[in-house]
């Protein structure tokens, strides 16, 4: 079982020494205090995929104030030091009908899509105290929904639909925080990155 990451010391590596170990479809999870990551019970509040294309490294990813879009993973970790950590997508191939190119080109074609603000909200409502205590959580993926997704939303999305496997399967994908995928055995934290 995958351990979370507060209970694992940060292995801190830098960009040069880390491209030839991230893959495409990849998952990155950004570490930030606030009410995403208090609301979800982990250290992350951000979550977005590696992809290659050519010998650039990028980062797909569905974010607040921008929407979907894919912006080197380089001005990231410049902009982010120390705060985005590489989780390797299903270590030691345990699913092996893993998809990782139907993934990443799922991410892709969430590029200029909105940020799902009513999503993200609607989440973090079930997380009220006493809203908890009377909803059960859904469990139902086929309802994704018309809304547009939000960044763990996505991720999730992409592996499930586009890579054929549900990294959470006891969670529907609009409700999917990036704590979740934290904890899921279908990603292993690998390092945090540096510039």
């Amino acid at each position: 079982m995958n351990t979370t990451v507060e209970s694992t010391p940060q292995i801190v590596v830098s960009l040069a020494e880390a491209r030839k170990k991230i893959r495409s479809g990849d998952l990155l999870l950004y570490r930030r205090r606030g009410l995403i990551s208090v609301a979800g019970r982990g250290a992350h509040a951000h979550a977005a995929k590696a992809a290659w294309w050519d010998d650039e490294l990028f980062c797909l990813e569905v974010r607040e104030g921008h929407g979907g879009r894919a912006v080197t993973l380089a001005s990231q970790v410049a902009r982010w030091p120390r705060r985005i950590d590489v989780f390797q997508t299903n270590p030691g191939r345990r699913w092996p009908d893993y998809d990782r190119r139907g993934a990443v080109r799922f991410m892709r074609r969430l590029c200029g899509c909105s940020y799902g603000y009513a999503g993200l909200l609607s989440a973090a409502f079930l997380h009220l105290p006493v809203i908890r205590f009377f909803v059960t959580p859904d469990l139902d993926d086929a309802a994704i929904g018309r809304r547009p997704p939000f960044c763990s939303q996505a991720c999730v999305m992409a592996d499930r639909l586009g890579g054929g496997v549900d990294p959470v399967p006891h969670l529907a994908d609009r409700l999917t925080e990036p704590a979740d995928l934290a904890r899921s055995p279908f990603y292993k934290y690998l390092f945090t990155l540096i510039p």
